[in-house]
């Protein structure tokens, strides 16, 4: 079981992200995703830039595959995944 403690400082973290803009820099589909995460591939995960010049790794969330292209437009949000405590960072096109 994780910590609240833990689980309280990332929630720090993630509310500092919300809401920024970037754009994709590269982006894949998971197909065989690690134990936990099989409920939800595949999967769109993308490293988006942002202007401070820092990148994250987050899952894509409401997008379109066909219209997924390099230096696309992302926006960070806060969504709670099924089966787990804590809020998770998404990238929604």
């Amino acid at each position: 079981m994780i910590s609240p403690v833990k689980i309280w400082r990332n929630q720090k973290k993630v509310r500092e992200l919300l809401g920024r803009e970037g754009t994709i820099v590269t982006w894949t589909k998971i197909f065989v995703p690690p134990e936990g995460f099989e409920s939800q591939a595949p999967y769109v995960v993308a490293i988006a830039k942002f202007a401070d010049k820092s990148n994250i790794t987050a899952q894509l969330v409401d997008y379109e595959e066909n219209n997924l292209k390099i230096g696309q437009k992302v926006r960070t949000k806060n969504q709670k995944p099924r089966r787990r405590r804590s809020y998770s960072l998404r990238c929604k096109v």
